[in-house]
């Protein structure tokens, strides 16, 4: 917990907070003041990935999902793991999907695909049976989601890389959403959204201004 290049140090001080305001500990571990990104933003990279993810039937479905989850909602495979059916609303010609508290509308061909993978989903612990998992993603193990290890280990193997794909989405959205929308749609705390909106330099008393002209017009 003292060394600069202690593994896991992140992790480390978040438990021993939560211990702390559980009063199971008198150890305190202070918060580092986050920076901003602490790799390039390629925005044009992302969207080229995202494009590709759309419209390739080469790679697997459920990839396809999970990559493009990170690529446009920021979400990380430990989120996209715990995914289930009942995340998904499928009413007249939308689809959504509960990543946060308000559901996210999903575009095609995005929401063709996460229906696809939601009617024939199936954890390699069970062989031939499709569909019946409580999992979009099932793991190896009977009745468990896939890993987050292995499910971001799938989506290097296609090149998508979960730590700056996610970190490019929530820059380019905090510029374009405010973060309480941000924290409601993605299920991001709302200190997270507003670090980014301010990594972004986002200014939203402009939105809220820009709203209510709209709605006065």
């Amino acid at each position: 917990m003292a060394a600069a290049n202690a593994s896991q140090r992140g992790a480390t001080g978040h438990f021993v907070r939560w211990a702390k305001n559980q009063k199971l500990t008198t150890v305190d571990f202070p918060a580092s003041r986050w920076g901003g990104p602490a790799r390039v933003i390629d925005t044009e990279a992302r969207w080229e990935q995202a494009r590709w993810l759309l419209h390739d039937d080469a790679v697997r479905p459920e990839d396809r999902v999970a990559g493009l989850l990170v690529l446009l909602y920021a979400q990380q495979p430990a989120a996209i793991s715990r995914l289930t059916p009942g995340h998904i609303q499928a009413s007249g010609d939308q689809v959504r999907l509960m990543l946060g508290r308000e559901p996210v509308v999903l575009p095609e061909p995005l929401a063709s695909l996460v229906l696809q993978v939601a009617a024939t989903r199936r954890g390699h612990a069970v062989i031939g049976e499709h569909g019946s998992s409580a999992w979009l993603l099932p793991g190896g193990r009977p009745g468990r989601p896939i890993s987050p290890y292995r499910l971001a280990e799938r989506l290097h193997q296609i090149g998508i890389h979960p730590g700056p794909a996610r970190s490019t989405a929530l820059f380019q959205l905090a510029t374009e959403l405010p973060a309480a929308i941000l924290a409601r749609l993605l299920g991001i705390h709302i200190k997270v959204a507003v670090a980014w909106q301010h990594a972004s330099a986002g200014d939203w008393m402009s939105y809220a201004a820009d709203v209510s002209h709209r709605l006065e017009s």
